[in-house]
C-alpha cells in the first residue's frame, strides 16, 4: 500500500514539475481580417495552451506571443512582459519590409512569396528569422483568394512553430534592406490607356467593397469591381 502511495506521489510530482507552455495570439480589432482563420485553431500538444486576444492589456507571462496583423506600435514594455514575441511578414527579409508586402509583390509580378516568422523588436520587421514558409500564386487569384492563401501560410507558421517549440534556431537577416510604403485608396487607380492585361494585377488586389479599383475618364471617376 505504501509503495502505491509513493508511485502516485511520483506521478503527481512529475505532472507538477513538467513544463506547461502558454501561447497568446494577438489580433487587431481594426485590422482583424485574419482572425476568422484562427476560429478553429488547435494544437496537438497537451503541454501547450493557446489563448486569443484583441488587445494587449492582459497579455503577460506568456512563453510565446504571436502578433498578427497588428497595425499599432507595441511599446518595449509590452515585449518585455513575455518570453518570445513573434510577427509574420510576407517577404524574403530584409527585402520588402513595411506595408502591404503581398500586394506590392503581386504588382511586381511575383508568383512565389516568402513568408517569414520573425522576432518582434523595436525596429519594424528587423527581428531574427525563426521560421519561413511560402505562398504560391497561380496568377488568377482575386482579393479573397489572395487573403486566404496569406492566412493559410500564417496558420501553418504559427502551428509549426508551436509544435516544435522550444526547439528552434534564430538567424539574423542578411543583405540589403528595402521598404514598401503604406498603400492608400488612391493606389487603386487604373491606367485608362493601358490594356486590361496590364491592369490585371492591380484589379485582382483590389477590395471590391473597401478599396475598389477605379479610373478617370473625361473628368469623371468610374469604379471597377472584379469577380471570378
Amino acid at each position: 500500500m505504501a509503495r502505491l502511495f509513493v508511485l502516485l506521489a511520483l506521478v503527481l510530482m512529475r505532472k507538477i514539475i513538467s513544463k506547461m507552455y502558454r501561447a497568446a495570439i494577438l489580433f487587431d480589432v481594426e485590422n482583424n481580417w485574419i482572425e476568422e482563420y484562427f476560429i478553429n485553431f488547435i494544437v496537438q500538444r497537451e503541454d501547450f495552451t493557446v489563448a486569443k486576444f484583441d488587445a494587449p492589456d492582459n497579455i503577460f507571462g506568456f512563453d510565446l506571443v504571436f502578433i498578427l496583423g497588428y497595425t499599432k506600435i507595441l511599446p518595449p514594455e509590452f515585449l518585455r512582459k513575455n518570453r518570445l514575441n513573434l510577427v509574420v511578414h510576407e517577404s524574403a527579409l530584409p527585402e520588402g519590409k513595411g506595408f502591404a508586402p503581398v500586394q506590392w509583390q503581386i504588382l511586381e509580378g511575383k508568383s512565389e512569396i516568402v513568408v517569414s516568422l520573425i522576432e518582434a523588436g523595436e525596429k519594424v520587421d528587423s527581428g531574427d528569422i525563426v521560421l519561413q514558409d511560402r505562398i504560391i500564386f497561380d496568377g488568377g487569384e482575386l482579393y479573397e483568394q489572395i487573403r486566404e492563401k496569406q492566412a493559410d501560410a500564417t496558420v501553418r507558421l504559427v502551428k509549426n512553430f508551436i509544435e516544435s517549440y522550444p526547439n528552434f534556431e534564430r538567424r539574423k537577416q542578411v543583405g540589403a534592406e528595402s521598404f514598401y510604403r503604406k498603400r492608400t485608396s488612391s493606389d487603386g487607380e487604373l491606367d485608362f490607356d493601358s490594356s486590361l492585361r496590364e491592369n490585371f494585377n492591380l484589379l485582382r488586389i483590389g477590395n471590391n467593397e473597401e478599396w475598389p479599383s477605379f479610373f478617370y475618364y473625361e473628368g469623371k471617376k468610374y469604379i471597377l469591381k472584379i469577380y471570378k
